[in-house]
């Protein structure tokens, strides 16, 4: 049965594929992935304290043994270094394993549902990435509340472009990770590919260790690294939060994006993941079919 003969004629049909009820179904879908986490306590607290573990651990271990700056007033420990890669892993983890409900919803039902509905599919798709990214940005805001404790003055301008750029960044990852689970049957499978794809683009992001900027005659493993860390899209997110949270910060001997580029290339990121999630969503899967 047509999705038109299903809800009641080609008028009816038309009259639901008006734009309100594209932006309706959006909004419903993101509430939806909202109440479904909020009420799995797990993924709250597996999201939000695996980085903080890690923020600790690492920050504590190596603090002795890491310092970047120039003179003791703009020198920073670890432990401050660290924060921008911890509160972009936060993002990142709970913005692409929100995607698991595509998944789970193909294996209930759901998103058969979803499919036949008369709306177009980029509503279906905005509606689960914006629901991931309200709640990847939800749970990096409650991590930066850690910034207390650092020496960090963060004003009210750069607080909302912070929180800005965290949501672009939400939104292109959350997008990734759609593409990915929607062309996955197993969560156990997405799992083994997003780690695959995820700690190599994190470690590549400079949150964990800077980048290394050229010489005048780098070695050849230098020369690889510095140019892989500029092609991940990940590291201008991280730029750019490094950015806000220490303007006046100095990187001797390593590489960090200005602002400007860190923006753009976030920008540019979250419209292409986007799209490529919503070009993939029109793929019918073996899935769909059950």
């Amino acid at each position: 049965m047509s999705s038109a003969r299903a809800y009641g004629g080609p008028a009816a049909a038309a009259a639901l594929s008006h734009p309100t009820y594209a932006w309706r179904a959006a909004s419903a879908l993101c509430w939806r992935e909202i109440v479904r986490f909020f009420r799995q306590r797990n993924r709250i607290v597996g999201s939000i304290g695996t980085p903080l573990v890690f923020w600790l651990l690492f920050g504590a271990g190596l603090s002795r043994s890491f310092k970047i700056g120039e003179g003791a007033a703009s020198q920073q420990s670890f432990l401050e270094y660290f924060f921008p890669g911890s509160l972009l892993l936060i993002v990142l983890f709970t913005a692409i394993f929100s995607s698991i409900s595509i998944i789970e919803d193909r294996r209930e039902g759901f998103l058969q549902g979803v499919l036949v509905a008369p709306i177009p599919r980029w509503a279906m798709v905005l509606g689960k990435t914006l629901g991931g990214t309200i709640i990847a940005v939800v749970q990096g805001l409650i991590f930066l509340l850690l910034a207390l404790t650092l020496p960090i003055e963060l004003s009210i301008l750069r607080g909302l472009a912070l929180v800005a750029l965290l949501t672009v960044a939400s939104l292109a990852l959350t997008s990734l990770g759609f593409a990915f689970a929607w062309k996955t049957d197993s969560s156990q499978g997405f799992h083994a590919i997003m780690n695959l794809v995820l700690m190599p683009l994190w470690l590549l992001s400079g949150g964990f260790f800077p980048a290394p900027a050229l010489a005048s005659s780098p070695a050849a493993s230098e020369l690889v690294l510095h140019y892989a860390m500029r092609a991940n899209p990940l590291s201008y997110a991280v730029g750019g939060v490094r950015r806000l949270l220490a303007p006046d910060a100095v990187y001797p001997g390593c590489w960090v994006p200005e602002l400007s580029a860190c923006w753009m290339v976030t920008l540019l990121f979250a419209a292409v993941a986007f799209a490529a999630a919503v070009w993939i969503s029109r793929e019918r899967t073996s899935g769909d079919l059950l």
